[in-house]
């Protein structure tokens, strides 16, 4: 009982110190109108890591703690270890070098395990809610995400409070929305899906080598990447920057992009190759393999439920689809041997939980359906 209230109390300190630290920085009307622009970007990769997160949805508590921990613990932690290895640079390195040192090596070596840990928590505490690669990328993605969004109120607050909204002679705050919010709104989350893809790889692997090495594997994957951006956009100039931007990190976005295209139609395939044993175990009905079987097919089901009879009826709909998934992918790990020790009481749970949606939905249905006396004649 007393680790939520523990976190909740961690998150609020860190979010009161950034606060301090920012406003104390830039200014309160900075630090707002970093926050109205930071917006923009922070939703549009959101909305990329929920569509990403279709077929089996996470709980949105958990994806709120997720971002949360990004924006707020993982981000005071870097600053805190940051200014340090700042500090320490200039003392060892020469004054002005501090910065250089800290972007470059400190900053994604801190970053990227800040913003890891968080899933490595998930992954050890709530293990039913983790079923592969897909949720690594997801619940790395919030973080990285949560994380970028506080340090963009920061550089776009910055930015206003020097030169406001910018001119020709002075880039403000809409040239460095331009190039945070607009040419590279994923660094962040592109550097923390390696590690999340580590961490998925090890949560549905039975070998140790594989456990222990995946996770190490994304991270440093993460932090060379970071490393290499930090670097290009500190002492490589303009010309190694575009270079590093164009000839890497484009590329590999677009790799990670069809890598997470390939992964959610293997999620599809998965489910649809589990729904016909399911609806002769009469798990479901056999009438609904096919609305099951394809997310169009889903919402269609959850729009005309809303129609007929609600949003209740369609939120149940929803959460009966969603243990249905839940339940496919974990018959694939019993049928592969990658599930975890107690996967058959866990099968019982998600059976319950669909026949308890399913029966919630139709009584909504039957509920809001016309009856015979209230027809006009």
């Amino acid at each position: 009982m007393l680790l939520p209230v523990l976190g909740l109390i961690v998150l609020a300190l860190c979010g009161l110190v950034l606060f301090g630290v920012l406003t104390s920085r830039v200014g309160v009307l900075a630090v707002v109108i970093g926050v109205v622009a930071a917006l923009v970007p922070v939703g549009v990769v959101v909305a990329a890591f929920l569509w990403v997160d279709r077929w089996e949805p996470e709980p949105a508590g958990l994806l709120l703690v997720t971002f949360a921990w990004g924006a707020f613990v993982a981000t005071a932690t870097a600053l805190l270890i940051n200014n340090t290895a700042e500090t320490v640079g200039d003392l060892l390195l020469g004054s002005g070098n501090g910065s250089t040192f800290s972007a470059v090596v400190s900053a994604p070596l801190v970053e990227e395990a800040a913003k890891a840990a968080i899933v490595l928590i998930v992954l050890m505490r709530r293990r039913k809610e983790f079923d592969g690669v897909v949720d690594g990328i997801v619940y790395a993605g919030f973080s990285a995400a949560g994380f970028a969004f506080t340090e963009n109120i920061y550089y776009f607050g910055r930015a206003f409070a020097e030169n406001g909204f910018g001119d020709g002679s002075h880039p403000g705050v809409l040239a460095a929305f331009i190039l945070r919010g607009v040419l590279s709104p994923f660094t962040h989350p592109l550097f923390a899906v390696f590690t999340g893809l580590g961490i998925g790889l090890a949560a549905r692997s039975t070998v140790r080598a594989v456990r222990v090495l995946a996770p190490l594997g994304g991270y440093l994957a993460a932090v060379a990447l970071h490393a290499l951006w930090n670097g290009a956009a500190t002492i490589g100039g303009a010309d190694a920057f575009l270079n590093i931007y164009f000839l890497i990190m484009v590329p590999m976005f677009i790799g990670v992009m069809m890598l997470v295209v390939w992964h959610r139609r293997r999620e599809q395939r998965i489910v649809a190759a589990a729904l016909p044993a399911m609806a002769n175990a009469r798990w479901i009905a056999p009438s609904e393999v096919d609305l099951l079987a394809s997310l169009p097919g889903r919402r269609k089901w959850r729009r005309q439920a809303a129609k007929e009879s609600g949003r209740a009826a369609a939120r149940a709909v929803g959460a009966y689809q969603s243990a249905v998934t839940e339940l496919a992918f974990l018959r694939r790990a019993m049928a592969t041997g990658t599930a975890p020790a107690d996967a058959a009481t866990h099968q019982d749970e998600l059976i319950t939980t669909m026949r308890a949606s399913r029966a919630e939905a139709v009584r909504l249905s039957r509920r809001n359906a016309p009856r015979e006396g209230n027809r006009s004649g």
